[in-house]
């Protein structure tokens, strides 16, 4: 398969690769700003933008994980309010703290 196209096309970039200038593989003509290469600041500082953009955005209220043991039928009925009622179980638990703070003093 000598002369086919694949031989002719790889010939053409090896071609290419050979003729790269010596300070690397791309030389910037000057005329296209859009083309030309970042800097070493430019580049960190975009690697530093998309980093902050991974994972969960950070909440205004930050909460703390911790391991607590609760009643079954407490969870039972949380569980039955369906998607999101660990959400609802803290809502009703800062309601209760914030209408009745006494009371639970009482608890002990």
């Amino acid at each position: 398969m000598s002369g086919s196209k694949m031989t002719t096309q790889r010939k053409a970039i090896l071609a290419a690769v050979k003729k790269a200038p010596p300070g690397g593989d791309y030389a910037w003509d000057g005329k296209d700003k859009d083309d030309r290469p970042l800097t070493r600041e430019e580049m960190q500082k975009g690697i530093e933008a998309y980093r902050k953009k991974r994972g969960r955005p950070i909440s205004a209220t930050r909460k703390e994980q911790v391991s607590v043991r609760y009643s079954p039928e407490v969870l039972t009925y949380f569980r039955s309010t369906g998607e999101g009622w660990q959400t609802r179980m803290d809502a009703a638990l800062q309601l209760l703290v914030q209408k009745h703070p006494d009371w639970l003093k009482k608890l002990g």
